[in-house]
């Protein structure tokens, strides 16, 4: 009889149908006896939680719903975080704040990830707290973005159970096995890097031959994967798989450009859709009709999905399907893994967020890294590295940089340390604009950057 009790706090946002049928899936496996949904919005939990409960139901998994923090994480074993404090209206406010000034508007990347890191990390250590006092053998799971930041100051906070864990870090290898027909879990990812600034540099099948290198070239494979955003003289530069949200980077520029020049930004679009979403959804719910409502959800999802990076696509690109191995799994997927390998299952190397313990030369020990790991009932291992080139280590540590200050900006509700850390970020740099920034946050935000000085 299964025994574990798994917790999604978020549950009630739109990924918690995705994660909960992909439990289903593997529940026996993993020992899952039962899944808490926690959230505080009531009609999100009503309505989607709703839903992850339909699915649930055919399968004997119990589901259950709820906005009290202690009972959803008391006796929990696994906690998975993916929470959004404000709602999808702070991001929309994020983006536009950014783009006024210039620079980047997105949730996760410079000060649109700054900004949410702000909202986010006083809560989710909350929650670490509370998880730590009702369940202190629990793993915590975070997915909230900034995803490494987050976990950054919960390491700092002495959460060691904590792990950050993001499905961009291991598309190359997915995409890699998928290319030559066998399980991700058959080849050895080398990542590392930063959470959305990280870089694979080679995926490894059981010989130790390098399958990923051929690929990088290989105008099927770009076609086919994320890679198709990055031109062929940046593969030759970098000699490596880059993640996706390098292209706000190595292409800064044109992404303020794209994104300025667009009617909406991509997080008014999705809240739009979301809205619209939980209207289509509470309205099918009056008629009984549970297979309307899973159609309205399914339609949501695709549409979604679609619209991802668009600004990226080279001319013949992607028409929106999915990439080469890229499954229906995501993040939950992710988790899943590693949940399966701490409780007995084989060990899995796959890409997560952890201190690096050495293993990259070019962080300082503490630091939380996207780093190659190994994960089996005895924890979570991050593998060597060594020294990365100068060109991939020169951007990664100012990164860096940015991340411990914000840290250290949240956690002590100092001003001034926020100036420096966006200084400190390659896509800001100038005090002058970091400052300006700052004010805007923080008259954005009365309610959870309140207190500052």
């Amino acid at each position: 009889m299964a025994t574990r009790k798994l917790t999604l706090v978020g549950g009630g946002g739109v990924r918690g149908p995705l994660f909960v049928e992909s439990v289903i899936a593997r529940a026996s496996e993993l020992d899952i006896a039962e899944i808490v949904l926690l959230d505080v919005d009531q009609r999100r939990l009503r309505l989607l939680g709703g839903l992850s409960q339909q699915l649930a139901s055919a399968h004997g998994l119990r589901v259950t719903a709820t906005t009290d923090a202690r009972s959803a994480l008391s006796g929990a074993d696994f906690v998975v975080m993916t929470i959004r404090p404000g709602g999808d209206a702070t991001r929309a406010s994020d983006e536009r704040i950014a783009l006024a000034h210039g620079v980047l508007g997105q949730e996760t990347t410079g000060p649109g990830g700054f900004a949410m890191a702000c909202r986010t990390i006083p809560i989710i250590l909350e929650y670490a707290e509370l998880l730590g006092e009702v369940s202190p053998d629990a793993w915590l799971f975070n997915f909230t973005n900034p995803a490494g930041l987050v976990t950054q100051a919960l390491r700092d906070s002495g959460f060691a159970r904590s792990i950050g864990i993001c499905d961009s870090a291991n598309l190359a290898q997915h995409a890699v096995a998928a290319y030559h027909g066998v399980a991700p879990s058959d080849v050895r990812p080398e990542v590392y890097g930063l959470n959305h600034l990280s870089w694979v540099r080679a995926v490894r099948d059981a010989s130790g031959a390098d399958l990923l290198q051929p690929l990088l070239r290989n105008p099927e494979f770009r076609a086919a994967t994320t890679q198709r955003f990055f031109p062929l003289e940046l593969v030759d530069l970098t000699g490596t798989w880059m993640n996706e949200y390098l292209f706000y980077y190595y292409f800064a520029e044109q992404a303020v450009e794209a994104i300025s020049g667009e009617e909406s930004t991509r997080g008014e679009e999705i809240q739009v859709r979301n809205q619209q979403l939980l209207d289509d959804l509470e309205a099918a719910s009056t008629t009984g009709d549970a297979s309307a409502v899973l159609d309205i959800y399914r339609r949501y999802e695709s549409d979604r999905r679609g619209g991802y990076m668009h600004y990226a696509e080279p001319e013949n690109g992607s028409t929106g399907e999915r990439n080469l191995g890229e499954g229906s799994d995501g993040y939950a997927g992710v988790a899943l893994d590693i949940i399966e390998a701490l409780v007995g299952g084989p060990p899995r190397y796959t890409a997560a967020n952890i201190p690096h313990e050495g293993n990259i030369a070019d962080l300082e020990p503490g630091d939380v890294a996207e780093i190659s790991v190994v994960v089996d009932a005895n924890g979570i291992h991050p593998l060597p590295i060594g020294a990365i080139p100068t060109l991939q280590s020169g951007l990664m540590r100012q990164v860096k940089q940015y991340e411990r200050l914000t840290v250290e900006a949240i956690l002590t509700r100092s001003k001034a340390t926020a100036v420096a850390a966006l200084m400190s970020h390659p896509l800001v740099l100038s005090y002058s604009r970091a400052s300006a920034l700052v004010d805007d946050y923080l008259a954005a935000n009365p309610e959870t950057m309140s207190g500052w000085s």
